[in-house]
């Protein structure tokens, strides 16, 4: 039962279940909505605070990122407070154009993602406080400050907004503030490529969604007002099977540009490489999870019902996505381009448990679409905890050595060892290896796909356990993939060109160190510390967004995920499958202190040599392992997906120095996205070649103008008689 309250002419308040009225009025004096309302609040303020302390960019950075840590706090209270009282919260703001005002709702699905975007946002806010000051004496922080905080709000928004207007406006702000945090470095030619690239996409893919929701407006209430616009009346509406599919994928299409699934990624590995990495974080970890969000809302709220086909489709672009997501970013020497890819290829992940959810739902098997569903949601606040992390250890790797390229570093174990110790345990997350959180999710979809024989059609039965191997393969890669980002950045010896780097100002280390100072490092912990709690305690967290399928589908799996109590999680049955993080955290922990005290506490068990030479004796740090030898055989194997290009250049010696001796041996690889030659270039040279034939038409030539001039008031006149 659902119950609202209005409170002058513009507050509305919706609970679900029976509530006294005396605690009905306590709540609606401070509800979830309320408390969201403050922490959009602080993130205005933390804008409008600039002015005042401008001429202090250090206190700029300490109180700016503070206000926007305590507002990312705030959202994750009122998150965690609807999802686990199941609470549906509204609220209606007389602003926008006259009869069109603005919709707030917060309901489960919005504060899940509430939540995950304000963890988040505190960890990373926290580690700007850091990491900005390394910007310091080189140019403003100003910009940075100001659309960092518009960038939090927006995606705040965006999961907030009940109506039609608002979302566009709040996802139209989002884009535009992270294009702006994108070209934060402006001088670089490659920041102004990759900003205006995202731009592109992004409002191509906003004018799909427009055109989704003009759809699904027109439909609700009809094309002669404007009252459809609201979710509400969207949710009312019987849409046909047609038009309810016209504005699915027109709603998907744009999304999905946004997320990065596969053709429409070319921007991502772009644009969050030349990002400063805080930004990074934000947008690779949370602001590709506002799409995954608009697809579930449109999806499972707004049209609700659909054919089991659109899932197959979301399925086999996830799939897509994944297998070739980790591929790329196999084939990466640029750290933060790596880490790009594999958000390409997580983004994949959850698409496929969001497809799974969809098959399920179309065929009535809402216990298994439930666990589908789980499993997508589950590894959306898992990417965003790891990617986070991993992109906080790429920015302290960064400003440590002013490199991107893995083959210019090595050895920063010894100089950086907490975050080495932190980018770690990202690296096992991501890797989806227990007892961290990225192996819970994974381990719930492949859960998901050995249920598929329950479906009543032949061909899915057929084709989706090929799904359930792609996943698999790509599970592999990817923990391939971050055997090398970590080897050959932290391990070994330092192996770049340059000398191995040295403490700047900014960076607290001890003698010959570089490590980050403490406000990055509490940055790094904390979703260091989210990523085992969210692997071990997994149980707890299912219990506490179970609400989710159950308000969207109607049905949890709750019971029998915690039927054994909070050790065990049984997603379906225990007869079938169960897993236990406790246990095997406990048992990894007990393995490593047995190691520790048979060889580490005791000096002569561990016996140092000289590295074997094979003979040479000449050894030196370039001869090292690098990133391009780790990823040639999977270059062999799957060199037909990539645009490759490989050059072998002999620079002759130049006596008197090379007396006797031979030239330098230069190897070049270059492996370029073949989807960008495929469909975007075709259509940047056909924008081109249109360009030039309109540019034909300006002479520059005062007679010539005057032509047009007339020409045009003269067609005018024919017309408007």
């Amino acid at each position: 039962m659902e119950k609202c309250w209005q409170e002058k002419g513009n507050y509305h308040t919706c609970y679900s279940g029976a509530i006294n009225t005396n605690r009905h009025k306590i709540k609606m004096e401070f509800s979830p909505i309320i408390l969201s309302s403050l922490s959009l609040l602080s993130l205005l303020f933390a804008a409008i605070v600039v002015p005042l302390v401008i001429s202090s960019q250090r206190l700029l950075i300490a109180i700016s990122f503070s206000l926007t840590a305590v507002a990312s706090l705030l959202a994750v209270a009122a998150g965690c407070w609807v999802v686990g009282s199941g609470l549906i919260n509204k609220l209606i703001l007389p602003l926008g154009l006259p009869n069109l005002p603005f919709h707030l709702r917060l309901d489960p699905l919005s504060g899940f993602f509430l939540t995950v975007i304000g963890l988040l946002g505190f960890f990373v806010s926290i580690y700007s406080i850091g990491y900005v000051k390394g910007f310091l004496g080189k140019r403003s922080v100003t910009p940075l400050v100001i659309f960092y905080s518009l960038f939090m709000a927006s995606m705040f928004l965006v999961v907030l907004a009940d109506d039609a207007f608002f979302f566009l406006i709040s996802w139209e702000v989002m884009a535009l503030a992270s294009y702006f945090l994108v070209m934060f470095e402006d001088e670089k030619t490659e920041n102004r490529r990759a900003a205006f690239l995202y731009l592109v996409v992004a409002h191509v893919g906003a004018i799909a969604i427009l055109l989704s929701f003009g759809v699904m407006a027109g439909l609700a209430t009809g094309f002669e007002t404007f009252n459809g616009y609201t979710f509400d009346a969207m949710r009312e509406a019987k849409f046909s099977s047609g038009w309810a599919t016209v504005a699915f994928f027109l709603a998907f299409f744009g999304f999905a540009a946004k997320a990065g699934v596969v053709p429409l990624h070319v921007w991502l590995p772009e644009a969050h490489p030349v990002a400063p990495s805080n930004v990074s974080a934000l947008m690779s970890g949370v602001m590709l999870k506002t799409a995954i969000y608009g697809i579930i809302r449109i999806t499972f709220d707004l049209i609700h019902v659909f054919p089991w086909w659109w899932g197959a489709i979301v399925l086999f672009l996830g799939l897509i996505s994944t297998v070739m997501g980790v591929l790329y970013a196999l084939m990466q020497h640029d750290l933060k381009r790596l880490l790009a890819y594999h958000s390409v290829e997580n983004i994949g992940i959850i698409l496929i448990g969001i497809g799974l959810a969809m098959i399920f739902t179309s065929f009535n098997l809402p216990i298994l679409a439930a666990l589908a569903l789980i499993a997508g949601l589950y590894h959306t606040l898992n990417h965003a905890m790891f990617k986070g992390l991993l992109f906080m250890g790429a920015g302290a790797v960064l400003h440590a050595t002013k490199e991107r390229n893995m083959e210019e570093m090595g050895g920063l174990i010894h100089k950086m060892p907490w975050t080495a110790a932190l980018f770690l345990i990202g690296c096992i997350s991501i890797s989806a290896l227990p007892p961290f959180n990225g192996f819970v999710s994974e381990w719930l979809t492949f859960q998901a796909f050995l249920l598929t024989p329950a479906l009543p059609n032949a061909l899915l039965n057929l084709l989706i356990p090929l799904g359930a191997a792609l996943l698999a393969l790509a599970a592999a890669l990817a923990a391939a993939c971050f055997v090398k980002a970590y080897g050959v950045t932290f391990l070994g010896h330092w192996r770049g060109h340059h000398n191995p780097p040295s403490a700047p100002p900014f960076m607290k280390g001890g003698k010959g160190g570089v490590e980050v100072d403490w406000f990055m490092r509490i940055g790094m912990i904390l979703p260091a510390i989210a990523c085992l709690g969210l692997g071990v305690f997994p149980t707890f967290f299912i219990q506490w967004m179970d609400i989710i399928p159950e308000q969207l589908l109607g049905s949890k799996i709750a019971a029998s995920a915690g039927a054994f109590g909070w050790m065990w999680l049984t997603p379906v049955s225990h007869e079938r499958a169960s897993y236990s993080g406790f246990i095997v955290f406990l048992g990894i922990l007990s393995v490593v202190a047995v190691v520790y005290l048979l060889l580490h506490t005791r000096r002569t068990a561990v016996r140092r040599a000289p590295i074997w030479d094979c003979g040479f004796g000449k050894l030196t740090n370039r001869m090292q392992y690098t990133a391009t030898s780790f990823s040639m055989p999977i270059r062999r194997i799957f060199g037909f997906l990539f645009n490759i290009k490989e050059q072998v250049r002999i620079t002759p010696p130049v006596p008197p120095f090379n007396k006797g001796g031979g030239g330098g041996l230069h190897y070049h690889l270059r492996v370029r996205d073949r989807f960008w030659n495929l469909f975007y270039q075709p259509v940047a040279d056909a924008s081109f070649w249109v360009s030039r034939q309109f540019g034909r038409l300006q002479q520059g030539r005062i007679h010539i103008y005057l032509v047009y001039s007339f020409i045009t008031i003269i067609v005018l006149l024919v017309f408007l008689r």
